[in-house]
Order: C-alpha cells, then structure tokens, then sequence
C-alpha cells in the first residue's frame, strides 16, 4: 500500500453528459457507454463500472498525472465530433475502513476534448455501482504515486 496516497474531497454534480442524465441528443445514452465499445476493442473492459462518473473535488489539492496505466490515442467514439485522447488511472474509493471499492481515473485529454471541461482540482472516477452517493458528500481515495500526484 505504500505506493499510494489517500486524499479526501467531495462529490459534486458534473455536466450529466457521463451518465446520459444530461439528456443530451447527441449522447443519449451517455458517453460512456457509447466509448466503451471503443476502449473494450483497445483492451480495457469497462463492463463491471457504472457508466457515468463520480465529480469529485479534492480542492484546495490539485493533481498532476504521471504515467497512465491506460492511455488512448485517437479514439473516434462519436460520429458527430473529433476522436479525442483518453488515459485512466487506478483509483480505490475507501467507502468504510475494511471496504475499499477499485475504480479508475477517468481523463479524457483536454487538449482533444472538444467540450465539457474540468475544473483543475475535480477527478473524474468510474467504478461499480455505489448506493447511497450523494452531492455534497465526502469521500476519500487513494491514488497510486506511481501514476498520479497529489499537490497539496
């Protein structure tokens, strides 16, 4: 465990674009069910994970990516707009202090994301299903070192 760092934050609504619950024409059913396909034929299953990501705020902290455990170039996932650069990194969300849920650092690249961008200090985490989350709450998760740093 001593490769990662926990950090606490809080979860805030996001853009809804995610999920679908945007309801978006162009992504109906949220964007990242319509990328899943994409990265599954790239070698990352994203089946088991909720699709639609938790917002969460680790201000006043920031992060600074170091090496991705999965990066994508050049992903066309939406006939409607660019193919863009997406990385993912591991992430475990510490719900209670003997659970502990394994999830993943979602970061499409800004500089080919067309839209829909993040603040500096908000983390955008896929996982499974958790009941319960609401804006607003706390949460903490640990991030591995050797892929993403926390500037406090």
């Amino acid at each position: 465990m001593s490769d990662w760092i926990k950090v606490k934050g809080w979860i805030e609504k996001g853009y809804g674009v995610a999920s679908g619950q945007a309801q978006n024409p162009r992504f109906p059913q949220g964007t990242i069910e319509m990328q899943k396909p994409f990265f599954r034929g790239r070698g990352l299953d994203l089946s088991a994970y909720f699709p639609g990501t938790i917002n969460l705020s680790i201000a006043p902290c920031k992060y600074k990516i170091k090496q991705a455990k999965y990066t994508f170039k050049q992903v066309k996932w939406s006939p409607n707009d660019p193919a863009e650069d997406f990385s993912f990194f591991d992430c475990q969300i510490v719900l209670e202090v003997d659970r502990v849920v394994n999830g993943l650092i979602y970061y499409p690249h800004p500089e080919t994301k067309p839209e829909h961008f993040q603040p500096p200090d908000i983390l955008e985490i896929i996982a499974p299903f958790i009941s319960n989350l609401e804006y607003e709450n706390e949460l903490v998760i640990a991030v591995n070192s050797q892929q993403i740093n926390i500037e406090y």
